[in-house]
């Protein structure tokens, strides 16, 4: 994440998931940048229930096809427990919504989840969320950036090198 922020960027506030990396991160950037930084639990990770806190490695021990499964067709290969994937959807546009009511004019980094950006491309691009799972895969510390035009709907930006 460091890596991906060090040109000196423009954000003049950083609202980050409340989960531990993303949250630490957050607060040394805000503070390195003097820049407001709030935490918004609706931008944390989707539930992955009898998944949750293990590691690939560990879910594949239980079954060598599930993460396969998953990512092929993630509405319908959900583990046991896991949070449904359009309440989580949900929960995460209409966090997206208010941020950039709270923000307008503003420069906001969210700093969040491979799910959460998922659930927002899908919602910009139109897709479906099993679309977006299946077909985009979205690396560590990755940047991906919506431009808001005044009456008009989210696009998404994709940035060369400066």
């Amino acid at each position: 994440m460091r890596t991906a922020v060090q040109n000196n960027p423009p954000w003049q506030h950083i609202v980050s998931s409340p989960l531990t990396r993303c949250r630490d991160f957050s607060m040394e950037l805000a503070a390195q940048l003097q820049v407001p930084c709030s935490i918004d639990d609706r931008v944390k990770e989707i539930g992955f229930g009898s998944w949750e806190g293990k590691t690939p490695e560990q879910i594949l021990a239980d079954d060598k096809e599930a993460l396969n499964h998953f990512y092929t067709d993630p509405v319908n290969n959900r583990p046991e427990g896991a949070e449904p994937l359009d309440s989580f959807a949900r929960r995460v546009w209409e966090a997206y919504q208010d941020i950039l009511q709270q923000h307008q004019n503003k420069q906001v980094l969210i700093v969040a989840h491979a799910g959460v950006a998922r659930a927002i491309i899908a919602r910009t691009l139109q897709m479906s969320l099993d679309d977006v799972y299946s077909r985009l895969r979205i690396e560590y510390g990755g940047i991906i950036s919506t431009s808001i035009d005044e009456n008009a709907p989210p696009r998404l930006l994709i940035r060369g090198p400066k």
